[in-house]
């Protein structure tokens, strides 16, 4: 890695990092950040653990962030050990113990007893530990173990990585902390749909009398039972260009939660003979950047969440209005995040299954993409992890309206029965367009004609009945000296000058996208937001120190372009 990193790192808190509120969208008072040092081993499975090390979490052990940085064996089980001191304030509480993510598979222990597991290293999950309390003090252990095996969600992680394929990362990756709950009728959780005039917020638990107050207005509802709708006054509907949240409160007996929520519209409609995404009941063009979530000192998580920000304020800043978050799930705060800044989220599911150069990638690209895929990945254990992976991810996302699209399988990984799994996420959240099988290995079922073109001209061809995506293309690198990972270098068209690259770029969009955005295309995917390890083809560089375009003349470019309001 040759010391890459970003400028957030000196802005870290060493002692607890991502110490603020780790689910902005389902907000208590009373809460408790984990983050910080803790002692760490790697060893065998049923060992006794020696603690010989300090990480510094939730910065997995493969990340300079961590302290550990180096690279687990898949054979060997990772320990880690904290001692805790409740707050006098949460001591007579109900205590959940929340972990954002932990890859692959772990054992929760409370002060030596076991408290339960999980499998998966993308969602989060918790547990009540009140009745492993015996006092405001006691340790966490976290015993997990990643085989980096095909059967659970792994992305583009890889022990070898190189190209498109990535540094792995283990264990704990997200934020480990504590949440206080009222004793009794506390609120298990919030569901928000959006409708015409407002939102339907489904509660499940709870007192029975409830009342919503929203923050800005005062407007307030009280209602009992398990939902209400609210229809604020002087409604502004959500979109990238106004991007409108209504905080609000739910009181409920003793129990009070913060929360958000928008009012927005997402659909197809045909418009000037051409089928189109629409927002609000209006056409719309996404026009977005592949943005991968990786980071050179944290890898799946950056130092700081300015990082996020930032990123999502150099996509706006150069005229793009939408992230595509590739086969990755982020924390809650960049969901968040995306809500606020005002940035769409198209959401890629995390694919597992055996990949195949030749059969996903190699073959696909010279054309042959006609392929059913019904007996694809026949392991009944791994299609029914990526089933409860995938319903599990529209779950966790279904409350944030910047997330207006799913991507259930890409370039054909992992990929079986499409239009199965498009049924069942269907059912599960019908708010959303969903393009089912992005890039090649089309089923019947999918909202999109969803197409990756990287190495010819960009054009429309024989349409289907459905929106036209293109759901990757470009991929042009430009390498910056001094900001690189490796010497190694990965794109479709290389560059070695910073005016060229700026020049293919530009007429890239005015050639060859204009025209598509003419004939009615809604949606543009442009590879890459920021290089990572090897792949240089970012407009940004993977330290997030150099942006390879003006930014003043890239706006303008996409502003003559696009014609949204």
């Amino acid at each position: 890695m040759a010391g890459l990193e970003t400028k957030y790192k000196k802005d870290m808190d060493v002692l607890c990092p991502h110490s603020y509120h780790p689910r902005p969208s389902f907000r208590r008072d009373k809460y408790l950040s984990l983050g910080g040092e803790w002692d760490f081993c790697v060893g065998k499975d049923g060992e006794s653990p020696i603690y010989n090390e300090k990480i510094t979490v939730p910065f997995p052990p493969e990340s300079p962030l961590s302290g550990i940085f180096r690279q687990i064996a898949r054979d060997e089980t990772m320990y880690y050990k904290r001692s805790v001191t409740l707050p006098p304030e949460m001591r007579k509480d109900r205590i959940i113990l929340h972990l954002g993510a932990v890859d692959e598979t772990c054992e929760i222990r409370i002060s030596g007893k076991p408290v339960g597991a999980h499998c998966g290293g993308y969602l989060p999950f918790s547990f009540d530990i009140t009745p492993y309390l015996a006092g405001e003090g006691f340790t966490v252990e976290v015993i997990a173990k990643d085989t980096l095996g095909r059967k659970y969600p792994y992305g583009k992680q890889t022990d070898k990585r190189g190209g498109m394929w990535y540094t792995p990362v283990s264990g704990i990756w997200q934020s480990v902390w504590l949440e206080a709950r009222p004793v009794e009728n506390a609120v298990e959780s919030l569901k928000i749909t959006p409708i015409s005039d407002g939102v339907i917020i489904e509660i499940e638990g709870g007192a029975p009398k409830k009342r919503i107050i929203l923050e800005d207005s005062g407007q307030s509802v009280d209602f009992t039972g398990a939902e209400c709708v609210i229809r604020p006054e002087n409604l502004v509907k959500w979109s990238p260009e106004c991007p409108k949240l209504y905080y609000f409160t739910l009181e409920s007996g003793e129990d009070v939660i913060h929360s958000y929520f928008a009012v927005r519209e997402i659909g197809i409609a045909e418009i000037d003979g051409y089928p189109r995404l629409t927002l609000n009941g209006e056409p719309y063009v996404f026009n977005g950047l592949l943005d991968q979530g990786y980071y050179p000192d944290g890898l799946f998580l950056p130092p700081t969440a300015d990082c996020y920000l930032d990123d999502i304020r150099l996509a706006k800043a150069l005229g793009f209005n939408m992230l595509r978050k590739h086969i990755k799930i982020e924390p809650d705060i960049f969901y968040y995040l995306c809500d606020r800044e005002g940035i769409a989220v198209f959401q890629d599911m995390v694919n597992n299954g055996v990949y195949s150069f030749i059969r996903d990638t190699a073959l696909p690209t010279l054309g042959l993409q006609k392929r059913k895929d019904k007996r694809l990945h026949r392991d009944k254990e791994t299609r029914r992890i990526f089933e409860e992976t995938m319903l599990g991810t529209a779950d966790l996302l279904y409350n944030h309206p910047s997330v207006v699209y799913y991507t259930i399988f890409n370039e054909g990984w992992g990929q079986f029965s499409s239009d199965k799994m498009y049924k069942k996420l269907r059912e599960k959240d019908g708010t959303r367009i969903i393009d089912s099988t992005s890039g090649w290995f089309r089923g019947h079922e999918s909202d999109v004609d969803s197409r990756h073109v990287y190495f010819k001209r960009l054009k429309a061809g024989k349409r289907e009945s459905k929106p036209l995506v293109i759901s990757e293309f470009g991929g042009y690198s430009y390498r910056v000296e001094g900001h690189l990972f490796s010497e190694k270098n990965y794109g479709y068209r290389l560059f070695s000058e910073r005016e060229k690259f700026e020049e293919a770029f530009f007429d890239l969009y005015r050639n060859e996208v204009a025209p598509l955005v003419k004939e009615g295309a809604s949606a543009f995917v442009y590879t890459q937001l920021s290089d990572v390890e090897d792949e240089t083809n970012g407009l940004v560089s993977y330290d997030r120190e150099i942006v390879k375009v003006d930014k003043e003349k890239c706006k303008l470019i996409m502003k003559e372009i696009f014609s949204n309001k």
